[in-house]
């Protein structure tokens, strides 16, 4: 799904758009210049989404006040089919994938017969949905899911939806058939070869003290899939750990303007920021190599320099016998490591040298 070494980076527009097409335009371009691999949007019907009584969260409510309900508020965030079309097609102009998150099954099949994204990502509200999990694996895609709330418990069982509509056609979906395909070689197979994990903190911002990287460690130890992050911080720094930490995908909030009015605004990257975390993004998977340990290309030439060779305290007459007075190391690495130094205490000089002079025996 994603070149092996490369860590996969999701500049996440989302809802801040506000409703806008030529925002949302805007937004592919910054996250293009940015260097990003994917912009992702958000495609739901709000209708669908939430009921006229659902309320805000808390950093909704914050940002956009607690006098619409979520309902009212989400749908001034929608974009239709002609927008999708408008967007997917700008991506490809610019040369960046175009991806968005669906949150019914319309939506699953907007993306994937008309609008033709290569793989689906799920929220981690969505992570309980087993209907539009496996919506979603019916399609044969490939799934980004973010884990945010989840125990290991919920994210086990939302890959046995997975794996079961990846590989089970006729029989009736259970949670007894969700086990099994999970449980099963093929299931298993199917996974790995389409499913990437995101640990998350669904919070928004999330604080520091919450954000527990070292679960990624846990859930790839756990499932054996791929990897990443979905990070909901302030700044950059913990998507920077996370890629030294070997995430294999990061997904990061992005706005125009963190002023503007609307749910995510605040808790995103301004576009100078975006492009700073995928080059640092860059740099920290250029800097994790090999696991080999060995000088490296550009050292080689250092070893000399850096290193020290046994040579003469002062001058050393040949048969005068080698002591701590006149034997010693100093650089460059050119002649006889400082390992020989104790073979050489206590036996005599097989010839003259000069003060500072490599010893060669």
């Amino acid at each position: 799904m994603i070149p092996s070494g490369h860590i996969y980076i999701i500049a996440e527009a989302g809802v801040n758009h506000n409703g806008s097409l030529e925002t949302a335009k805007k937004l592919i371009d910054a996250a293009a210049d940015a260097g990003a691999d994917a912009v992702k949007f958000q495609t739901f019907k709000a209708d669908e989404l939430v009921s006229s009584t659902a309320p805000k969260a808390d950093y909704q409510k914050a940002a956009t006040g607690s006098t619409e309900s979520q309902l009212d508020m989400l749908k001034k965030l929608e974009l239709d089919e002609s927008a999708h079309r408008v967007l997917a097609d700008h991506c490809r102009k610019r040369d960046i994938q175009f991806l968005s998150t669906p949150f019914d099954e319309d939506s699953v099949d907007l993306l994937t017969t008309r609008i033709k994204v290569s793989m689906l990502k799920l929220s981690s509200g969505e992570i309980t949905n087993g209907p539009l999990l496996l919506h979603a694996a019916r399609t044969g895609l490939p799934v980004i899911l973010s884990t945010g709330m989840s125990t290991l418990a919920d994210i086990k069982a939302a890959l046995g939806v997975l794996a079961f509509g990846y590989t089970v056609k006729k029989d009736k979906p259970s949670q007894k058939a969700f086990k099994a395909a999970f449980s099963s070689a093929r299931g298993q197979r199917s996974l790995k070869e389409r499913v990437t994990l995101l640990h998350c903190t669904t919070e928004y911002p999330a604080p520091f003290a919450e954000v527990n990287l070292r679960a990624m460690d846990t859930m790839r130890e756990a499932f054996c899939l791929p990897v990443g992050l979905s990070d909901h911080t302030p700044g950059i720094a913990i998507s920077i750990a996370a890629a030294a930490l070997g995430a294999e995908m990061i997904e990061k909030h992005f706005t125009l303007d963190r002023t503007l009015p609307g749910p995510d605004h605040k808790a995103s990257l301004v576009p100078d920021e975006l492009r700073q975390l995928v080059q640092s993004v860059r740099e920290v998977e250029a800097a994790l190599g090999s696991a080999r340990k060995a000088p490296t290309k550009s050292e080689q030439k250092n070893v000399r320099i850096a290193r020290r060779s046994l040579v003469a305290l002062k001058d050393v007459a040949r048969g005068e016998i080698f002591t701590r007075e006149n034997l010693g190391s100093k650089r460059p690495g050119a002649g006889d490591s400082p390992f020989g130094y104790w073979q050489l205490l206590g036996k005599k000089s097989a010839k003259n040298y000069r003060k500072d002079e490599m010893i060669k025996t």
